[in-house]
């Protein structure tokens, strides 16, 4: 097969690991694949034309392309070229919908939720008339506060005094998630890797001493771990909610019981790979194959 690897770095710096990763292992199953940069792209309305044309030629449409979306702020401008694709009948591992799903931080909370997939209890605020009576409802403080959009940890603080929490808030914002902080976490989370319906790879990420966010990118450390039949299957159902058909999704020990905090759809892999041994790259080439074949 010929498969696409979707890139959305700037072009003034190289692949991500995880896209080259993802080009070597296609190569080494005995298929052709290429990372396409979407800036690179541009589309074309006009019925006598290509839909698209990459480094000003009409591109070639691949069998399958896999969707690599690191961006964080107008998402849905800069995904078009994933709707583009799609409505041009290119078999997409992660789709435009859903990629919105996940990047939307409220839109996740909203879709797990209707599935009863449990979540730290949340609070959206829109106003600052509104503080107070947030903060009652997720039990006092300390708080989780986060923005709709970010990744690898950006854009979430813990708060600790309504001082503080008036401080931090800056109305120009369109609205702030507010979460219920779980104490018994003690900074360590489970990144729970899943493709196509099964789990694929897990691991234990544990903060850096004075930081409460377990993200590799912030100096976390990660090694495999064992989980649970449950949170196996919380997982699988989340990636599952958003319509995702790969995605890494991360789960705490809330005094026992397993507890969503994110579900990510171009999910970070390196570190999966080295704390584990897992070919996770492998994996999601092999299932995307199988899922361009179903699609023929």
């Amino acid at each position: 097969m010929k498969i696409g690897i979707l890139s959305f770095r700037p072009t003034n710096r190289k692949a991500s690991e995880e896209e080259i990763r993802l080009k070597k292992e296609a190569q080494a199953l005995g298929h052709k694949a290429k990372i396409y940069r979407v800036s690179n792209f541009h589309m074309v309305y006009d019925s006598s034309s290509p839909c698209l044309i990459y480094d000003g030629k009409p591109f070639v449409k691949c069998d399958v392309v896999l969707t690599r979306p690191s961006v964080l702020v107008n998402v849905e401008l800069h995904i078009a070229i994933v709707d583009q694709m799609q409505i041009m009948g290119i078999p997409l591992f992660n789709n435009y919908d859903s990629i919105l799903f996940a990047k939307n931080k409220v839109k996740t909370m909203q879709l797990l939720d209707a599935k009863k997939i449990p979540i730290p209890k949340t609070v959206l605020l829109q106003r600052q008339d509104d503080i107070k009576s947030a903060v009652k409802l997720l039990g006092g403080f300390p708080v989780i506060v986060k923005q709709p959009y970010g990744s690898f940890g950006n854009g979430v603080v813990i708060v600790e005094s309504m001082r503080a929490l008036n401080s931090f808030l800056v109305w120009d914002k369109p609205m702030y998630l507010l979460q219920q902080f779980v104490k018994y976490a003690k900074g360590r989370d489970f990144r729970i890797f899943v493709v196509n319906g099964k789990v694929v790879g897990t691991m234990m990420r544990s903060a850096k001493k004075g930081e409460f966010r377990s993200n590799i990118e912030l100096g976390g450390k990660g090694v495999t771990a064992d989980i649970t039949e449950q949170e196996a299957d919380i997982a699988i159902r989340s990636v599952e909610a958003l319509g995702l058909e790969y995605g890494g999704v991360d789960v705490i020990r809330a005094n026992g019981y397993p507890v969503v905090l994110e579900v990510n759809s171009n999910p970070g892999f390196k570190a999966l790979e080295n704390a584990t041994g897992v070919n996770i790259a492998k994996e999601i080439v092999a299932h995307a194959v199988e899922y361009a074949s179903k699609k023929k």
